[in-house]
């Protein structure tokens, strides 16, 4: 199966950025991708005191236009995610949303942990305005298991190993990633995540400056099982794209069959 990553400069004009990712996304599914994945907030990166008129349902008219792609180009896209409205004034989930060929949502996942944290000289605190997710997410592509996740999930491994248990054979980081803590952590834990859990990783990122001192790391990337890199996108907009051997996982957990020799009773009052 191929799959591509579509590496984006999402910034404050909804219009542009819609359309800058419809563009990748057909250039991707020409190159012959199967899945094609977006980033984080793939539809809007901007001031968060616009996100009341910038925020969109999960069927909204932005991922209306990738679900119509799908079902055009025969492709399951992977809509990174974006600020989905709460209940909560002022509040939204970061939703990614995955669709099939035929245009429709196959599974919704809201980003479970929330990025409060000084990168740089950014600050930078998602709960102000973000409801965490509370569920994991495994669906299928091809009949492939896909776990879901989104950029500060990368970080928490047992999620990672979580998905791994439910069946995930691939699994999905959409980000956002910022060039401060991207330059020495992306990579590493990207890699860490596969090497892991025994997976293919596809992690579509964010790239370049997006206004009030944000800049975003790039170098979106598809890692095998064994933890080596298949594809790594250049500095700036385009794809990566990668042919997966699926049946190198299989190979792999044969080889090193570290997921069958968890001990997970001797880790239960240690993860409280």
């Amino acid at each position: 199966m191929r799959v591509a990553c579509v590496q984006l400069n999402s910034r404050d004009d909804k219009a542009a950025n819609v359309a800058a990712a419809a563009e990748l996304v057909r250039r991707a599914a020409a190159a012959g991708a199967r899945l094609v994945a977006l980033p984080e907030t793939w539809t809007y990166k901007g001031s968060h005191a616009r996100l009341a008129g910038e925020a969109e349902a999960i069927d909204g008219p932005s991922n209306s236009v990738l679900a119509g792609l799908a079902r055009e180009l025969d492709v399951y896209v992977l809509a990174g995610s974006l600020y989905e409205p709460t209940d909560r004034p002022g509040h939204y989930h970061n939703a990614s949303v995955l669709f099939g060929p035929d245009g429709e949502p196959l599974a919704v996942y809201r980003k479970i942990h929330l990025f409060d944290a000084v990168s740089g000289t950014k600050v930078y605190r998602e709960s102000d305005d973000q409801v965490p997710g509370d569920e994991l997410v495994v669906a299928e592509v091809d009949g492939v298991p896909v776990g879901f996740s989104i950029c500060y999930d990368l970080r928490f491994p047992e999620l990672y190993r979580a998905l791994a248990q439910r069946g995930a054979r691939l699994l999905l980081v959409p980000s956002a990633f910022t060039e401060h803590t991207g330059r020495d952590h992306w990579e590493v834990l990207l890699r860490a995540r596969a090497i892991e859990n025994l997976c293919f990783v596809v992690a579509p990122d964010q790239w370049g400056a997006h206004g009030g001192g944000r800049l975003c790391h790039g170098r979106s990337m598809i890692v095998d099982p064994w933890g080596t890199v298949l594809a790594r996108a250049a500095d700036g907009v385009g794809l990566c794209d990668a042919e997966l051997d699926l049946g190198a996982v299989d190979r792999v957990r044969e080889q090193l069959p570290a997921l069958s020799h968890r001990r997970p009773g001797l880790y239960a009052d240690w993860e409280r």
